[in-house]
């Protein structure tokens, strides 16, 4: 019996000294999968580059109604015919691209980001339109009317940006955001009119208009959507979706999608 309770105690040393030589491998305790992941801390000043692809879309309708309203003042083509009302001109899209930078402040309460940016990018964004129109009339004086109305417009937007705040998530490596934003931009404007025609069979000298702005100041607002994701310390990668919608001659809305890279200092 002694014998037997000694061969039992030698096991159990034997098997508590083995126990003891094993490695402490995280995953026998299970503390490596139940530890939590460390939050990207996007508090502080970041810059970065960008570039993108978008659309343009321009209404350019009645665009050149007023300056021929102005040719036509005081005739008796304008005042019975209302020339300058024909319906000359519409809508156009237009692809454009365009690269720039951003700069900004975020502050962080756990998950959540709130912060301000400015964002800037030049490019070749806009577009033209061109329409004619021609009537036959008799006015009240008896003239037959042969008119032709040409109407030409065009912008090209050199320059937009955007002033923005933004409200971000954080989860893991990703902070998904939206902003809301004061659009500004800068472009050259060019709308030209001609009237010319026959009245009575007898052509008449074509009156013509040109309004050129460059380098015409844009503002308006607009808004987006984008993702910033941490890859390693303050250095992040960014893609975005922006809608700005401009106050304008011509009216002008530039929607673009685009990426960026940038640091978090």
């Amino acid at each position: 019996m002694r014998r037997l309770l000694l061969a039992a105690a030698l096991v159990a040393v034997a098997h508590g000294a083995q126990a003891a030589d094993m490695p402490d491998l995280p995953f026998l305790r299970g503390s490596m999968s139940d530890a939590p992941a460390a939050r990207p801390n996007w508090q502080g000043f970041y810059v970065g580059g960008q570039a993108g692809y978008g659309v343009s879309d321009m209404n350019f309708t009645n665009s050149t109604q007023g300056a021929v309203a102005k040719l036509l003042a005081n005739t008796t083509i304008e005042s019975q015919e209302a020339v300058s009302t024909w319906p000359l001109l519409g809508r156009q899209s237009v692809h454009g691209h365009g690269y720039g930078g951003f700069v900004g402040y975020n502050s962080q309460w756990e998950d959540v980001v709130l912060g301000i940016e400015a964002n800037y990018m030049h490019g070749t964004f806009g577009g033209s339109d061109s329409d004619a129109m021609r009537r036959i009339f008799t006015t009240s004086d008896n003239v037959v009317n042969d008119i032709t109305y040409q109407a030409d417009g065009s912008i090209k937007v050199k320059d937009i940006g955007s002033s923005r705040l933004r409200a971000g998530y954080v989860w893991n490596s990703f902070m998904p955001y939206m902003f809301g934003a004061v659009s500004l931009g800068q472009a050259d404007i060019v709308r030209t009119a001609t009237i010319s025609g026959t009245q009575n069979g007898v052509a008449f000298r074509p009156l013509s208009s040109s309004e050129i702005q460059n380098n015409h100041f844009l503002y308006g607002y607009g808004g987006g959507l984008g993702i910033d994701m941490m890859l390693v310390g303050g250095l992040f990668v960014r893609a975005e979706w922006e809608y700005l919608k401009f106050a304008a001659p011509i009216n002008t809305s530039v929607s673009t999608a685009r990426a960026g890279l940038g640091y978090k200092f």
